[in-house]
């Protein structure tokens, strides 16, 4: 069957769909990137990147509108050769999966598959669910070939990524992982096959792997500050020309869209018996509090105003999806006077400028280190949290 596009990207307007759809897009391919946001779809349409993404603004304005579509039209899934999935991970307010969305979200979208299409889950799923979809499917007399290829990109450095990285590429049987490989070649020359289970199992292993690292780090941070140790001192001595010790991150807040809801599916999956993974959402979970505490030691915060630099998950990100700054926040509220905001990137009327902030508080806690943080000017009199070290002056509370 010939078709009349050659991708279409399912929440392609997205952090993950919208890179994705560019750099296919950039390889020559006819894509769509089919989404329900209608202010991130016109904002595509104009060329304008709805979040920030390196090098994304430049190759969106040359390919929107030629080989690239943004469009709410979902009829268009039925004219394309490959179906790229890429919402988010459908869990509960525990962070349990919720199959039953994912099912119902295949059900709708089943009219509109057609015959011979290849239909690839591109975000992060709970163990067992591509088998779960691809008998769903089989069940309804659905002819597409389903595939899992998780996205494995950190977020800012999709473009890059996408084509540094090998791709996972998982499915059933051999013309699918034949098929959705010469699509993903088209990115990245290294391929790495695995059946669908242990292609989920990978992802969900890399980004709890990634937490624990976190948790490790948080965790030494901690206790050299507990004794009043400048933590970053001891770090430089463990780091410093030991290639042994060149895995260890150094401290700081570990939230994000992903980490911390893909350990608890881990945990999940093993019927909760994952003692690591719950040790370290504790600990990377516990940090701003653990913060808080610190300086209520230090100070009267009931009498001092708080100020956090960067709400944003990480460093110069405007993505504020389940950020620690806001479960810091909440704790000030119930222990300093008053509370102030500011972020760079995240758009929030209520938020004021680094300079007023810095000049208002009494207290500034650095929750994302921003570059564009770098030069402000603290007064002496003001009393700085600065887990990550990026003022330089040690980690210490």
């Amino acid at each position: 069957m010939v078709f009349d596009f050659d991708v279409f990207t399912v929440g392609g307007c997205g952090r993950v769909g919208l890179p994705l759809s560019i750099a296919f897009a950039g390889k020559g391919l006819k894509v769509v990137a089919y989404d329900i946001d209608r202010e991130k779809i016109s904002s595509v349409q104009k060329g304008i990147m709805p979040f920030l993404e390196e090098g994304c603004d430049e190759r969106l304005k040359l390919l929107i509108n030629k080989n690239l579509v943004a469009s709410g039209d979902l009829s268009l899934l039925s004219r394309s050769k490959f179906v790229i999935i890429t919402i988010g991970t459908p869990v509960e307010e525990h962070l349990n999966p919720q199959y039953s969305a994912m099912k119902r979200f295949f059900i709708d979208l089943m009219p509109h598959f057609t015959k011979g299409q290849y239909v690839i889950l591109r975000s992060t799923v709970y163990p067992g669910t591509t088998e779960k979809i691809h008998n769903l499917l089989k069940e309804n007399g659905v002819l597409v070939n389903l595939a899992f290829c998780p996205e494995r990109i950190a977020e800012g450095r999709a473009l890059c990524e996408l084509e540094s990285l090998p791709q996972v590429v998982c499915a059933f049987d051999q013309e699918t992982i034949w098929e959705v490989s010469k699509l993903f070649n088209l990115l990245t020359e290294e391929i790495v096959i695995l059946d669908p289970i242990e292609g989920e199992l990978a992802k969900l292993f890399t980004n709890v792997w990634r937490y624990i690292h976190f948790a490790i780090a948080n965790q030494f941070y901690m206790i050299a500050n507990q004794y009043g140790l400048d933590f970053y001192r001891i770090y430089e001595a463990m780091t410093h020309n030991y290639q042994r010790a060149r895995g260890l991150p150094k401290p700081g807040f570990t939230a994000g869209p992903c980490l911390f809801k893909d350990t608890m599916q881990l945990a999940a999956f093993n019927n909760n018996n994952f003692f690591l993974g719950h040790a370290a959402m504790l600990i990377n979970e516990g940090l701003p509090n653990y913060i808080v505490q610190k300086l209520k030691e230090k100070v009267d915060l009931r009498s001092k105003k708080a100020g956090i630099l960067g709400m944003a998950y990480k460093a110069d990100c405007d993505d504020r999806r389940d950020s620690l700054a806001y479960k810091l926040r909440k704790i000030l509220e119930l222990e300093a006077k008053e509370v102030y905001c500011s972020d760079v990137y995240v758009p929030d009327s209520s938020f004021i400028s680094p300079e007023e902030l810095l000049a208002q508080c009494d207290v500034v806690i650095v929750a994302a280190p921003h570059k564009e943080y770098k030069d402000l000017k603290l007064a002496k009199d003001k009393l700085l949290v600065d887990v990550w070290n990026f003022y330089g002056q040690g980690g210490r509370i």
